[in-house]
């Protein structure tokens, strides 16, 4: 009596990837479209360090890069790179911390923006600038207690038996509007310079960041990586029926608590850094799922997205009306503000995700 063995059926649209005993499964388009926005990437890196009062030759900034001697050394190496880096990390850290969120409410609503999380995280640091702390070795951390603590809340309160979605973005958006409040009484009791400068953290800038900025964001992001990789396996779970996902013994309370504070902890951290950039954890991620079409948010291109997407609006900020330069969240709320409108329309109408 011969025995057969049936053929492992290949989901349609991914390719199998060997690497010794190990078998993955890579979804193609989204293979694709993550080496695009490497390239458009590298593009947009480039230009934003040849542009600037004085524009640069791009072999004077490879140059650089390369640590080879160049008169743009300190144009490009102490001034604009520094920068660019901040605003590479801080999009990226958005756009995986909308990811994760916006897959634990199964809302494409739900961000770090729009839920509380950034105003959480503004009202701790503003009120340390209200009290004289504006050390921006201090700031990043009091921002993610602040995006934990108000994570926390909305998580406690949006809990009842389990976590419903629905439930979950209104009860963020209605502590996100009361946070706010705390922060903008926060700002009026302050003094008038120190007001000043919340008010220009708050709209999310990179004006006068450099590698003292660069360095822990980056350290910090490096030790989160490995968390990263296990939310992107878990990411299928949640994505599942919670009855298809209980039967598969997967405890989902438990796996949705942990993406989720992986989540506030890249927003918090980010936001420490450059302040709430609006909406780009709101954009990245629902662009990059439907670039890619894959069942869950794409983590490696909402990163991409969401880094592409702050260096850009950051070189229009400084060049679109020279000599004045626009804090970096003025441009993305100007594209995140009608893409948030034009989601709430389409729920209402009935439009898929």
């Amino acid at each position: 009596m011969s025995t057969t063995t049936a053929p492992r059926v290949r989901p349609a649209g991914y390719s199998v990837v060997r690497a010794g005993r190990a078998t993955f499964l890579l979804h193609r388009r989204a293979a694709v479209v993550a080496v695009s926005l490497v390239v458009l990437l590298a593009a947009a890196s480039l230009a934003y360090l040849c542009v600037g009062e004085s524009f640069v030759a791009p072999a004077e900034v490879l140059r650089v890069v390369t640590g080879r001697p160049s008169p743009d050394e300190l144009v490009v190496g102490t001034l604009r790179a520094p920068r660019m880096v901040v605003g590479l990390l801080v999009g990226a850290a958005f756009g995986v911390a909308g990811a994760l969120i916006q897959t634990v409410a199964r809302n494409p609503l739900a961000s770090p923006d729009i839920i509380g999380i950034s105003q959480g995280a503004s009202a701790l640091t503003v009120g340390a600038m209200t009290f004289g702390v504006t050390s921006y070795a201090v700031l990043p951390y009091l921002s993610v207690l602040g995006g934990l603590l108000a994570a926390l809340l909305v998580y406690a309160f949006a809990w009842r038996g389990g976590l419903h979605a629905t439930r979950f973005v209104l009860i963020g958006i209605g502590f996100a509007i009361a946070l706010r409040s705390v922060t903008t009484l926060f700002m009026t009791k302050g003094d008038y310079l120190v007001a000043q400068q919340a008010q220009i953290w708050m709209t999310g800038s990179l004006n006068g960041r450099g590698w003292a900025e660069a360095a822990p964001l980056g350290w910090t992001l490096l030790v989160l990586v490995p968390f990263v990789a296990w939310a992107a396996r878990a990411q299928r779970t949640v994505s599942m029926d919670d009855d298809t996902a209980t039967a598969l013994g997967v405890r989902l309370g438990r796996v949705r608590l942990g993406l989720v504070l992986l989540g506030v902890v890249l927003a918090s951290v980010a936001t420490g850094a450059a302040g709430p950039v609006d909406f780009v954890a709101l954009l990245a991620p629902q662009i990059a799922r439907r670039v890619t079409r894959t069942a869950q948010i794409p983590l490696l291109c909402s990163a991409l997205l969401g880094a592409f997407i702050v260096v850009v609006a950051d070189l229009l900020a400084r060049r679109l009306f020279s000599p004045t330069e626009l804090p970096v969240g003025v441009l993305t709320a100007a594209v995140g503000a009608p893409y948030l409108i034009w989601l709430i329309i389409r729920s209402r109408t009935g439009g898929n995700r």
